[in-house]
């Protein structure tokens, strides 16, 4: 699933290329995805000029002056922009006509992505309203982790995965980061220590913005909005590792699961 360093490697692609554009037409060649697109979307939206284009947890806000519009890349979407003359693929669902005689296309082969008008107030919306602070904000740090976390018995790494305690802290970069800060998965949330909570949010925060920097990381056929691919997998420590030697100190990796994700975790070097 794309993940947050993913849906913001998108954002920052896209957002020079349609702020201030006029949307066309929205063309909807699949309607059915996870909720199906209203049938009133595309009239609504012709002639809309676009404003912003922002990022909630993995959520994308496109804000335009007829209203906003929620966006999700599902399990393994992408947006792409390209001219009209590209070839279509099978799973392009949704094509934003520009003005520049440029589109952006939604490619979600499993229709697990999502497209739908957003309240004045986005925060308002039931995706949006239940959500914890984003890892990369300043109200994220390791006094606010360590509260949360008290009494609680479920694994550490389900406990950061909680979109309602931090939002976009997927399995991949919390496996990372949890090995970076020598924290097992599946310890307690609630016996890990506030030093140590203090040294999670700091490779969380690590982990994601290099990841960001080096465009998400490539899984499956995740996407750029430029049809390339991410390099980040290429600085994985322990994911998708288990029984290959630590890079660290050469110890065999593990593996678990937890929450039902496979958690790849250094024996040595993880407490």
């Amino acid at each position: 699933m794309p993940e947050l360093p993913e849906v913001e490697t998108t954002r920052r692609g896209l957002a020079p290329l349609l702020n201030g554009r006029s949307i066309r037409a929205l063309e909807v060649r699949e309607a059915r995805l996870r909720w199906p697109v209203p049938e009133a979307l595309p009239e609504h939206l012709a002639g809309a000029r676009v404003q912003s284009l922002t990022r909630r947890a993995k959520y994308l806000l496109l804000d335009t002056d007829r209203g906003g519009l929620l966006l999700h890349l599902g399990m393994s979407g992408s947006l792409r922009h390209c001219t009209p003359d590209t070839p279509l693929r099978r799973h392009d669902h949704l094509i934003w006509h520009l003005d520049n005689n440029r589109q952006v296309r939604l490619h979600d082969p499993r229709r697990f992505g999502c497209c739908l008008p957003l309240p004045a107030d986005p925060t308002h919306h039931p995706l949006l309203a239940d959500l914890g602070p984003e890892p990369l904000d300043a109200a994220f740090d390791g006094d606010y982790l360590f509260r949360r976390s008290r009494s609680r018995r479920s694994p550490v790494k389900v406990f950061i995965m909680d979109q309602a305690i931090v939002v976009g802290v997927g399995n991949i970069y919390a496996t990372e980061a949890l090995f970076l800060a020598g924290i097992r998965p599946g310890r307690a949330a609630g016996r890990v220590t506030r030093a140590e909570y203090e040294r999670l949010v700091l490779h969380i925060r690590a982990v994601l913005t290099e990841a960001i920097e080096q465009g998400g990381t490539t899984l499956r056929d995740f996407l750029r909005e430029d049809g390339t691919h991410g390099y980040f997998r290429q600085s994985l420590h322990v994911y998708g590792r288990a029984g290959e030697p630590c890079l660290t100190c050469g110890t065999t990796l593990q593996t678990r699961r937890i929450g039902q994700r496979a958690s790849s975790y250094c024996p040595n070097c993880q407490k």
